[in-house]
């Protein structure tokens, strides 16, 4: 791996992005697709990049999920060897979901196709959008993909899926070939200490990544609103650049994400709000440092360091108000660099408004339909890093030369001259990590008479029990999972929800039913309705509120009893209904 980091350079230029256009051949296909860049440094004979040694990764990616449900296949028209060094076939997403790199030496395989690829890396910023949106959306450009990933054409393109499109770019780095994704050489540039970018910067951090971007939110990235001139940072080449993606109009395309608040808080809850921090070098001799003004408070962050072109998160922690409420933190930075927001918009809500209603006898209902459980958004895993500057010695004598007179009319000359430090501040990359495990246990209540094992009947009450443990390397930057909010089927997963008790905090908590006001007992407890449907009663729990500076991990959490016959039963009420 060392000899491989420490011989790879240099990069390519980056392809995609997501707007309507017109569909072409009968594929009912639609690109998002801009593009930008400028001029190409010169090269020199370790560090260099050729125009047209460069591809197209494609992923099919299911539209609902985000899920990848191929193996990306790479196009090129001019193939390199197969022995160029390389990280395998990983798409943005899956680099993105936590992914780490992992280089080969070989084994690089490639698809010609039968017509040529336009042009997809530009030197000067002007290639051809609208040749690369009627290539990709093309009828003979999706069968030839379906074929090779052996997905149904038909299938392909019934609005299901998606493809995502990353431009690869093969090129000399530090003497060696290498093919990478924009996003690839984002990530290998962090390893090697920007290295990638102090060689390649032109092709690397600017045409590559925005040869072609997102001009509306899919698939989870935003849409790009950054210069479409200048080198782009690590940090915005992984979250917004490099990609581009078709997709078919048989379903209705996604509509762009317009977010109204940057975060969504609940009340009394410990939070992590992050911006970044970029623009110039920040080093101790040249520190930036942000203030973040929060509801009558400032909070102040300093010692933000990053190197010249790149960016730092900087965060703060804080504890959100009892009371819901819209809220406006203002950030201002001082030191030469500026914030990726200068005002966050808050909404801060209150979970706990929404019980369920006191339950009271009801009749059979042979119109209820059993709805299914919901997949809300999760994120279990998260990493970010912090840069750490160190000095770098460079001594250097710096002469004072004097003549010396002995008095008689001689003398000489001696330098009294002294060693200077003339080096430089260099910068490591630290990476942090935090991830989210849960699970949920759901139980009859141990008042219910006839339960035995998992099995009750319905109309009696259950318990549940959600635990959450939260790992990090960095505690001082992640909360412990704060919030558990469980729905239930014969709502149908809508309409009332339980904010579940924390009975234990930090990183190893412990949630219940809050007691509930209709039991005799007050027990916590929830009472499935008179009359369920008999088989399975499977409430579902949303694990919530574990803050990173990277976002916020969250878990979707079910477990169910089973349901056999009802209390009227054990009440004689009533004869039952007969089935």
């Amino acid at each position: 791996m060392k000899r491989f980091m420490g011989v790879l350079l240099s990069m390519a230029i980056l392809f995609a992005a997501v707007f309507p256009m017109n569909a072409y051949a009968d594929t009912g296909g639609s690109g998002n697709v801009d593009g930008g860049g400028g001029g190409m440094g010169d090269g020199t004979s370790t560090n260099s990049w050729t125009p047209g040694n460069e591809g197209v990764r494609v992923t099919v990616v299911r539209a609902s999920d985000h899920a990848v449900v191929t193996t990306p296949i790479d196009l090129t028209n001019r193939p390199p060897n197969s022995s160029i060094y390389n990280f395998g076939k990983i798409s943005k997403l899956q680099y993105n979901g936590g992914r780490g790199l992992s280089p080969i030496k070989g084994n690089y395989n490639c698809v010609v196709p039968p017509q040529p690829l336009p042009k997809i890396i530009s030197t000067n910023g002007s290639n051809n959008i609208e040749a690369i949106k009627k290539y990709f959306c093309s009828e003979y450009l999706v069968q030839m993909i379906a074929n090779h990933t052996g997905m149904n054409y038909d299938v392909l393109i019934g609005g299901e899926y998606k493809l995502l499109l990353e431009p690869v770019a093969y090129y000399k780095f530090e003497g060696v070939m290498i093919a990478t994704t924009a996003t690839e050489a984002a990530m290998y540039d962090e390893q090697v200490g920007g290295l990638l970018r102090k060689r390649m910067v032109s092709l690397s951090h600017k045409n590559l990544p925005l040869s072609m971007f997102l001009e509306v939110a899919d698939l989870g990235y935003p849409a790009w609103s950054g210069s479409r001139s200048k080198a782009a940072s690590n940090a915005e080449i992984k979250s917004s650049l490099g990609l581009g993606i078709v997709r078919f109009k048989d379903k209705p395309a996604e509509p762009p994400e317009v977010s109204v608040y940057d975060y969504e808080y609940r009340v009394n809850t410990e939070v992590i709000t992050a911006i970044t921090v970029s623009g110039g070098q920040s080093d101790p001799d040249h520190p930036v440092s942000a203030t973040f003004y929060v509801n009558g408070r400032s909070y102040r962050v300093s010692n933000i360091y990053y190197p010249d072109g790149d960016s730092q998160l900087a965060w703060i922690r804080w504890t959100t108000p009892s009371t819901p409420q819209h809220m406006t933190i203002t950030v201002s930075v001082s030191g030469g660099g500026s914030s990726s927001k200068a005002t966050i918009n808050v909404n801060i809500v209150d979970l706990d408004k929404n019980p369920p209603p006191n339950p009271v006898a009801d009749d059979r209902n042979d119109s209820f339909r059993k709805s299914a459980v919901p997949n809300k958004v999760q994120k279990t895993s998260t990493s970010w890093t912090v840069w750490r500057p160190w000095w770098q010695e460079h001594w250097v004598w710096h002469s004072d030369w004097n003549w010396y007179s002995d008095g008689d009319g001689g003398g000489h000359w001696e330098d009294d001259g002294e060693w200077v430090d003339e080096g430089w501040w260099m910068f490591d990359l630290d990476r942090y990590q935090a991830s989210l495990s849960a699970s949920t246990a759901i139980k009859p209540d141990d008042k219910s008479p006839t339960a035995s094992g998992t099995v009750m009947k319905s109309g009696y009450g259950i318990n549940e029990t959600v635990s959450a443990r939260v790992s990090t390397n960095q505690s001082s930057a992640v909360t412990g999972a704060q919030t558990a909010v469980t729905y239930f089927p014969e709502f149908g997963y809508q309409t009332y929800w339980r904010l579940l008790e924390r009975m234990s905090s930090g990183y190893s908590a412990r949630f219940e039913f809050q007691k509930n006001p209709y039991s005799t007992y007050s027990r916590r407890t929830h009472f499935s309705p008179i009359w369920f449907p008999d088989g399975s009663y499977a409430p579902y729990t949303w694990l919530i509120d574990c803050w990173s500076p990277a976002g916020m991990l969250s878990m979707n959490l079910t477990d169910s009893v089973t349901i056999r016959d009802n209390l009227w039963t054990d009440w004689h009420i009533a004869p039952q209904k007969p089935h």
